[in-house]
């Protein structure tokens, strides 16, 4: 009888090991590092001018845009075509693309709907959500990017329930973002109808449109007492996520800290191909500082 030889593997073993050297160099080159990490202008500086040296202080390659970096300006996507202009040339000078453009679309009362919190009061933008769109769809293109942020209304007391109406009007303004080669990512918010990633699992897959997407933050989820990570993210469709935030209390707060190594190393594996953005919300005098050291363990977790 002869033994087997311990230098000698059989078939299977074989085509495992082939299996695990295969998916390394896609692992690879699939990897989150700093060239796909981003940050939202406004939470990391005071002026357009400074949000741009923070990104070269750090050798980002990427911004997020929600509002103008400068107190009472209001949202980048409605600010007049001159000024986007201008702020697309300014972060193109600085070697700076926009991986996402966050816009409060459809983050209020739906009419006809009875807040959860009544402190909500209607705002009259419902009958303007067509012109909103079109807005951001103009400021997109201007500033070079093909994903906006949306939500799903204030929160009422049976969210669910809701699901079908509110699928049936992102899925009209998807329809006309996607004319345009453009994206909509809902956010998962407390404040909103889908606050955690089991919310958003079951509102996208009855949204079924190639232009509706995900902007998954995980710190938002876990405030609605969601496992956010690994629980939440099991549930939620990864071919579907295109955009990941990050705040800077799941970086820095002992108590809600959340494993971003291995969150980062899920999205990798399971093709996630979009950028990582800082949205440091620590708010007061300390936030440019907590951008800092946020930025800053980002950028030691990922090496």
């Amino acid at each position: 009888m002869h033994s087997a030889s311990p230098s000698r593997l059989s078939r299977r073993e074989w085509l495992g090991a082939a299996a695990v050297v295969s998916a390394a160099p896609a692992l690879a080159g699939n990897r989150i590092d700093r060239a796909r990490i981003s940050a939202v202008t406004d939470e990391i500086a005071r002026t357009p001018e400074a949000a741009i040296a923070f990104a070269r202080q750090y050798g980002l390659k990427w911004v997020e845009l929600r509002s103008f970096p400068a107190k009472g300006r209001g949202e980048y996507f409605l600010l007049p075509e001159a000024e986007l202009k201008q702020a697309a040339r300014e972060f193109k000078d600085a070697g700076l693309g926009v991986s996402f453009l966050n816009t409060s679309m459809c983050k209020y009362l739906l009419p006809g709907t009875t807040p959860a919190n009544p402190r909500t009061k209607p705002s009259g933008r419902f009958d303007k959500r067509f012109d909103e769109l079109k807005k951001a769809i103009a400021a997109a293109h201007i500033l070079g990017v093909n994903k906006i942020r949306v939500f799903c209304f204030m929160r009422v007391a049976d969210a669910e329930a809701l699901f079908p109406c509110v699928s049936e009007i992102l899925l009209e303004l998807a329809d006309i973002a996607g004319r345009d080669k453009m994206t909509l990512l809902v956010e998962n918010e407390g404040a909103c109808n889908v606050g955690t990633a089991a919310e958003m699992a079951k509102f996208i897959n009855m949204t079924p449109s190639k232009w509706l997407g995900v902007n998954w933050d995980p710190h938002n989820a876990a405030n609605r007492k969601e496992v956010a990570y690994p629980d939440g993210y099991n549930l939620l469709p990864p071919k579907r996520i295109g955009n990941v935030q990050i705040k800077g209390k799941s970086l820095l707060y002992p108590d809600e800290k959340m494993d971003w190594a291995a969150i980062f190393r899920r999205l990798e594996k399971d093709g996630y191909k979009g950028q990582v953005g800082l949205e440091t919300h620590i708010f007061g005098d300390i936030q440019i500082q907590k951008s800092h050291e946020s930025i800053q363990e980002i950028l030691r977790i990922t090496g």
